[in-house]
């Protein structure tokens, strides 16, 4: 079962990545219920084994494309941010341990995962991914483009991406870069 869920979860990050053109230096936020992935309904089922299966497929692919990570924490926890003090090095840091209860296993996992890592409450990622229904957009740019992924389960969690794009401005006679985009 581990091993699936980890080869569903590499083919669906190396997904996002390829078709939100991310590039080094950005941040990828993810939220992932693995009460979701199992089959249970979310915060019943917490599970630290797929959590850290979950954050070590993911991590292994960002790393590789010098990209950061930002692990969304439970309801319990607001929804805080786990990541790598370096992504966000002007960042105020909350004050909490996340714990399979109390942050959810995955966030759990990054935070004994990441190197240097800190909480934040908040933060203004580039792309993302949704792993059981865990509302990640209150931590994307502001504006956010859905990316339609080939790959849109893992386990039993239903799986939704998105990029960010530069904010239109200057009415219709203005040119765009659609490349940046």
């Amino acid at each position: 079962m581990i091993e699936t869920i980890t080869a569903q979860v590499r083919e669906t990050i190396v997904e996002l990545c390829e078709k939100a053109k991310l590039h080094k230096g950005q941040i990828v936020v993810i939220g992932c219920s693995t009460s979701e992935v199992l089959g249970h309904r979310m915060g019943t089922w917490s599970n630290p084994e797929v959590g850290k299966a979950i954050f070590d497929a993911i991590y292994e692919v960002l790393s590789e494309r010098e990209l950061y990570l930002a692990a969304q924490c439970c309801e319990h926890l607001n929804r805080a941010i786990v990541v790598s003090a370096e992504a966000v090095p002007f960042a105020e840091p909350v004050n909490v341990v996340p714990q399979p209860k109390a942050g959810g296993s995955f966030g759990t996992a990054a935070y004994q995962g990441l190197s240097n890592a800190i909480v934040v409450e908040e933060i203004r990622a580039d792309a993302g991914l949704d792993i059981g229904g865990t509302l990640i957009g209150m931590h994307l740019k502001k504006v956010a483009v859905p990316v339609k992924l080939e790959h849109r389960q893992i386990g039993e969690a239903i799986v939704l991406a998105a990029r960010t794009r530069p904010k239109f401005i200057g009415g219709s006679r203005a040119v765009y870069d659609e490349e940046r985009m």
